[in-house]
């Protein structure tokens, strides 16, 4: 190497890119790694590059004074930007294994690598560049002062528009993953929870403290902006429902809902996100430091997103509020035909509902609990005898025991009421309430031996649903006062269940329904015959 140095005040020491300003107190410094087994090398590259600062940022040297001694370092550090490395060490080609093994073994490509060699001929230019993923070849012959300068700005360079990509790359795919996540989020407090958690997540902002705040005045009127989830310091606001007119971020709030932009400010930054069919929600956090250019761009792109995610979310809010209502609307047509029942149907609707999650989390029949079936079973319930609709007064509201003719009258209500959910179901896209609604209408009264009806179907055959409201059905029913019979004791209701395990009814419902009753005891199941 070229000793003869200028001295290391000159001004071109600074690099053009560096402001004024003093370096900001928690700006990392660029790290180069010198691996050399000459302690003068280390010397004079540490003289050259004392006092550099490239934007705003302080150069630290690392050292190490083998390829093996290298290897661990840049395996330990995080973040080196530059290697400055010898060719011959402790063997002829140690510097060139050592970058196949940064490349391979550590998998890093950001690092730049510039080969210093004093020995030109050990590894000629040629064929390194060619074969080995370096970034520069150097003769130590010909790095003045200056150039080595040159050689690690525009290698910090680099390596700084690379990490830019990296790092955009990385934020994007963090962004589409996230807001599909929302997706599977059903109620405005679990999104808002969820935003909180993938924006905290997303560009590791280490934020002290976020909330996120819905302001709909068709919905909360003039009330102010509704707090739907906090942390850190804001945990509390979520208890107070509204964000209140004297708190310190109130007025930034309001500046975002009005301007309906982002704002970032030195210690706090408010993010907007606007949806038409929901109001506008506005995130607000405290980063440990000011937000980075790029950390700005990709939160603008995640709001956009989780904007979409919102809107979707409350338009599937409201087809489900549509479909749930068509539900029970249509149950309460089909009661309306026996004022006798009472709560039948609500009752059956709970507990085939508690039914399913109890064998759900006892294990059983794993395979058929979907997310879609849990949510969606217990409301589906409501429509099992939705086909008596069809079935005559004088056959329905008999009191007393049916005539063969008038049973088989009463037992065309299973068809009926499978036939008429199965075309409704198939106006509505994928699975709903009215696919199972159908399931149960028709499978309701199969017998878990294959002696019930319509198409005596036997065990597993029979829809997983219409098993769990077979035993419902038939246990509220005894339990409650109907017009061909009174109310019988729970005692009695129990044994009768547990006399048809494995002939009328599936054992395993039988059981996870007494075992409800006998471990919860719900209020609402008790009736007269009690």
């Amino acid at each position: 190497m070229n000793t003869e140095l200028q001295s290391d005040q000159d001004d071109w020491m600074i690099d053009d890119d560096a402001s004024d300003q003093p370096l900001l107190a928690d700006a990392r410094p660029w790290r180069v790694l010198i691996v050399d087994d000459e302690a003068d090398v280390h010397a004079v590259t540490r003289l050259v590059l004392s006092g550099v600062v490239f934007k705003n940022r302080s150069v630290e040297l690392l050292s190490a004074y083998s390829g093996n001694e290298g290897f661990e370092v840049l395996a330990k550090v995080p973040d080196i930007a530059l290697v400055l490395l010898d060719v011959v060490m402790e063997t002829d080609d140690a510097g060139l294994q050592l970058v196949r093994r940064i490349r391979d073994e550590l998998n890093n490509h950001l690092v730049r690598i510039v080969l210093r060699t004093g020995q030109p001929g050990q590894a000629p230019e040629e064929r390194v560049i060619v074969d080995y993923d370096i970034n520069d070849y150097k003769a130590k012959t010909e790095l003045t002062k200056q150039k080595i300068f040159t050689t690690v700005i525009s290698s910090l360079r680099a390596y700084e528009g690379l990490v830019t990509i990296e790092r955009s790359r990385i934020g994007l795919s963090n962004i589409l993953n996230s807001t599909s996540n929302l997706y599977e989020l059903r109620s405005l407090q679990e999104f808002a929870s969820g935003v909180l958690n993938q924006v905290n997540a997303l560009l590791d902002l280490g934020a002290q403290g976020a909330m996120c705040v819905l302001h709909d005045p068709r919905q909360y009127g003039e009330q102010g902006p509704t707090v739907l989830a906090a942390t850190g310091q804001y945990s509390d606001l979520v208890e107070q429902k509204f964000l209140p007119a004297d708190h310190p971020y109130f007025d930034l709030v309001s500046q975002v809902l009005k301007e309906k932009k982002n704002l970032h400010l030195f210690a706090v930054s408010a993010l907007f996100i606007h949806a038409d069919l929901g109001g506008n929600m506005v995130i607000i956090l405290k980063p440990n430091c000011p937000l980075a250019e790029l950390q700005c761009s990709l939160l603008s792109v995640f709001c956009d997103r989780i904007g979409a995610a919102f809107e979707n979310l409350q338009m599937f809010g409201q087809l489900q509020c549509a479909q749930e209502a068509t539900v029970v609307s249509l149950a309460d047509l089909a009661e309306s035909r026996d004022s006798d029942t009472g709560g039948h149907i609500q009752r059956v609707a709970k507990l085939t509902d508690a039914i399913a999650r109890r064998l759900h989390a006892d294990g059983k029949y794993a395979d058929e609990f979907t997310p879609r079936f849990l949510s969606c079973v217990g409301l589906a319930s409501m429509l099992h005898d939705i086909g008596k609709v069809s079935t005559p007064d004088a056959v329905l509201l008999k009191p007393g025991k049916h005539t063969p003719e008038e049973r088989r009258i009463m037992e065309q209500h299973v068809q009926v009421g499978e036939a008429v959910l199965r075309r409704a179901a198939r106006s509505v896209a994928g699975v709903s309430h009215l696919t199972f609604g159908a399931e149960i209408a028709g499978g309701h009264h199969e017998h878990f031996d294959g002696q019930g009806y319509p198409r005596q179907s036997k065990g597993v055959e029979i829809p997983l649903s219409a098993r769990i409201v077979a035993v419902v059905d038939v246990f509220d029913a005894l339990l409650h006062r109907r017009p061909y019979k009174e109310p019988w004791p729970l005692s009695e209701v129990s044994d009768y269940l547990k006399a048809r395990k494995s002939t009328q009814f599936d054992p395993e419902v039988v059981d996870a329904l007494l075992s409800f009753v006998e471990s919860e005891k719900p209020d609402w199941l008790v009736g007269s015959g009690h």
